[in-house]
Parts: structure tokens; C-alpha cells; sequence
């Protein structure tokens, strides 16, 4: 694969008509280090933030040994590319078929439930000739607030409170190591969302007087997008490890996470086209359908950048229209760039790593896409200071460099 110093350069060197996306390698190693050394007990990434093998991969030489998958789809490709990695099936609603094959076929010891029936239904799939395995790691996932983070993960999972004592008893008794685990939402905004649902973990293990070998406290990690500025992730583990040490655990208990977003954020940007401006909506060829999904069907804004010297000093915001036929093909923003972008400009989008890679399709017959490596520094990080960046939309030309 060809890199180039930056998107600029890529642009001069090819004037692609197709959407380009820029992996950044550095900035996931960079990301996966601090987790690993900062984050006090396991990081497992959870595979559905991007499934890149190449991230997986870039992932597992920067030390992230184990990984949340939630499919079996998932499990194949993680086994394929990483045979000697720990899978963690952290799905609370599994065929029957797919716990089965994780277990027999691709050595997956750890598995996640909310109800007894998927308790009944894991027991039953690793059984072997009627005889019940005895090397489970089973997780039981508690239903938590999701008031703190930008989206919300607590309608569809989770044992309700009256529910939890009752199903940790049961899990106990089938598992060789029990976990409890919980997730606060995506992009959590402050550490207080996890303090509080380590009160909901704490009541649970103490009405159940369980002994809990794994305290899993999921995904929600933030990154850094305009207008969503979060606190230092130190302060997230501080407050985790903090309260982690108050719980009645096993003594030898283990504190796991699942980053996703945090880990990949920063991994890949986009580049698009401008085929048509009509007053301040820009049509460009990638968009809802493509690694735009989040943009318009959540209303996420992503940094900016104009790919050329412009000659006008003011900046306006811009509406996205994407390639399809559709009128939902639509990012509202606003995207804020130099007033005189016009059709042929070409826009870097920042922060795609997360999602963006993994929510395209072919709708329409559009999604075509290459992948080329630069060396610059992401729009934005929260592991690097950012030249010439001020965490919002940014138009600015040139190299972007870590100080």
C-alpha cells in the first residue's frame, strides 16, 4: 500500500473521484499503548467498532491480546487473523448454533448473558455428550443509565435490578469464573457514569452474596469530536480503579473494559469529493449509506478540512448531501468550512476509525472505496496534542504534527 505524507498530498498526486480512506496506523498503536498501560486491569476491544484485519492486526503488535466479539461472523474473522488471541462473546443474546461453534470450534471460554434462558442456552451449547463444561467465564450484564454518554445502550440489555441477585446465583453455580458487567453507553461524557453504575454492581453483589471473579465495565470510552470535548480518560480509569477496589470481590477479581470508539477513533479519516454546491449544501460522493452512517442518522459532527488554500477569510456551515438517490442520504452538521468551497474541492472528514469504516454498503452501488496510509497526525486525540487544531471543525492547510 502507497502512503503519502498527508491528504493533501494524496489529492495533488491522484485528484481521486472515489472516496479515499486514510488509515493512520500510529495513532491505533499509540491509543492501544495507553490502554495497556494505563488502564488498570484487561482492555478487550470490541471488534464492531471496526473489524479491519489490518486494525486487528495493528492492534494486537501494540499489545491488545483479547477482543469483545459479539457474532460469530466476528469470532471467524478475529480467529482467522489472530489464532492466539482470548475471544470474549460478549453478546447477551446468542443462536444457540453460534455459542456452540465459538466453543468447540474456536475456544471461546467467555460468554455474556442477561436472562436464565441465556444462561440455559450457553450451558446447553458447551455441553459435551451431556456432560456440562466446566472452564466457563460467564458474564452477567446489568441493566445501567445510559444518562451520561452521547448514546444511549440501555433499552435493549441488561438485567433489571429485581432480576440480577437471582441470576448471578444461577450463573455461579455454571460458571468456573464469574463476571458482572454493565455498559454506560457510547461516548460517555464524564467519569461520574461509570462511578454510578459501579453502585448498581456493588448492591447487585451484595444482594446475591456471590463471589465475582471479573468486573467487566465495558465500552463508553469517549474520543474527541466538535462541540464533544471529554475529560482526560485518566480521570475515567482513576475513577474505575477507584471504585473497583471497593467492591466485595474475590480478592484475586479481575477489571476488564471493552474500548471500541476509543481505540479506533482516530485510526482512519475520509476523503470526499464535492460534486455539486447548492447554496450551503454540498453534495459529496460518500455519505449515509457509506462511512457517513453516524452523521445523519445520529447527528454526529465530524471535523473538517479543505484540502486546498482558500481565498476567502470567512468560514460558513455547510449541510452534506451523499451520493445516493435518496432524500435520508443527508448529514445536517453543520460542517464548518471556507465559504468559497465549490464542486471539484475535495474535504478531509476526521474521526472515522469508529464506525465509519464499519457501517458501509453498496446501497445504490455506491461504497467503492481504497485505502492508502498517511503520516500525518488525526484531526483530533486524545493521546497527542494536535498542532494547529482547536477540537473543532478545521479548515487549516499543512501538515498536521504532534508537539
Amino acid at each position: 500500500m502507497h502512503n503519502y505524507p498527508d491528504a493533501a498530498s494524496l489529492v495533488r498526486a491522484l485528484r481521486p473521484d472515489e472516496p479515499v480512506t486514510l488509515l493512520r496506523p500510529h495513532a491505533a498503536t499509540r491509543a492501544a499503548r495507553f490502554f495497556v498501560e494505563k488502564f488498570p486491569g484487561r482492555s478487550l476491544y470490541a471488534v464492531k467498532a471496526n473489524p479491519s484485519p489490518a486494525l486487528l492486526e495493528t492492534l494486537w503488535a501494540a499489545g491488545i491480546t483479547h477482543y469483545d466479539v459479539a457474532s460469530l461472523g466476528e469470532v471467524r474473522l478475529v480467529h482467522k487473523f489472530l489464532p492466539d488471541a482470548k475471544l470474549c462473546f460478549m453478546h447477551p443474546v446468542k443462536s444457540e448454533r453460534a455459542i456452540a461453534q465459538a466453543y468447540h470450534n474456536h475456544g471461546v471460554r467467555t460468554f455474556s448473558l442477561d436472562s436464565r434462558e441465556e444462561l440455559d442456552k450457553i450451558v446447553r451449547a458447551t455441553a459435551t455428550d451431556g456432560v456440562a463444561a466446566a472452564d466457563l467465564e460467564l458474564c452477567v450484564r446489568v441493566r445501567v443509565s445510559s444518562d451520561h454518554a452521547k448514546l444511549s445502550l440501555a433499552a435493549k440489555f441488561g438485567a433489571e435490578p429485581s432480576e440480577v441477585a437471582d441470576l448471578l446465583v444461577a450463573t455461579r453455580q455454571a460458571a468456573d469464573s464469574l463476571g458482572i458487567a454493565f455498559h454506560v453507553g457510547s461516548q460517555a461524557m464524564t467519569p461520574l457514569a461509570y462511578a454510578e453504575a459501579m453502585e448498581k454492581v456493588r448492591a447487585a453483589i451484595v444482594e446475591a452474596s456471590v463471589t465475582v471473579d471479573i468486573v467487566d465495565v465495558g465500552g463508553g470510552f469517549p474520543s474527541v469530536y466538535p462541540g464533544m470535548e471529554p475529560p482526560p480518560l485518566e480521570a475515567y480509569f482513576e475513577t474505575i480503579h477507584r471504585t473497583f477496589e471497593d467492591l466485595p470481590i474475590s480478592y484475586s477479581a479481575e477489571l476488564w473494559c471493552e474500548p471500541g470508539r476509543a481505540l479506533c477513533a482516530e485510526y482512519a479519516s475520509l476523503l470526499v469529493k464535492v460534486e455539486k454546491r447548492r447554496d450551503n449544501e454540498l453534495y459529496i460522493n460518500d455519505g449515509a449509506y457509506g462511512a457517513l452512517f453516524d452523521a445523519a442518522h445520529v447527528g454526529w459532527r465530524f471535523p473538517v478540512e479543505l484540502m486546498r488554500e482558500s481565498d476567502s477569510d470567512d468560514q460558513a456551515e455547510f449541510a452534506f448531501y451523499g451520493p445516493t438517490c435518496d432524500d435520508m442520504d443527508y448529514m445536517a452538521g453543520p460542517f464548518i468550512l471556507p465559504a468559497d468551497v465549490k464542486a471539484g474541492d475535495y474535504i478531509e472528514v476526521g474521526m472515522l476509525g469508529a464506525y465509519g469504516c464499519a457501517m458501509r454498503t453498496e446501497f445504490n452501488g455506491f461504497g467503492e472505496t481504497e485505502d492508502f496510509v498517511v503520516e500525518d497526525e488525526p484531526m483530533a486525540s486524545l493521546y497527542t496534542r494536535i498542532a494547529a487544531n482547536d477540537l473543532g471543525n478545521v479548515h487549516h492547510i499543512g501538515k498536521r504534527s504532534a508537539q
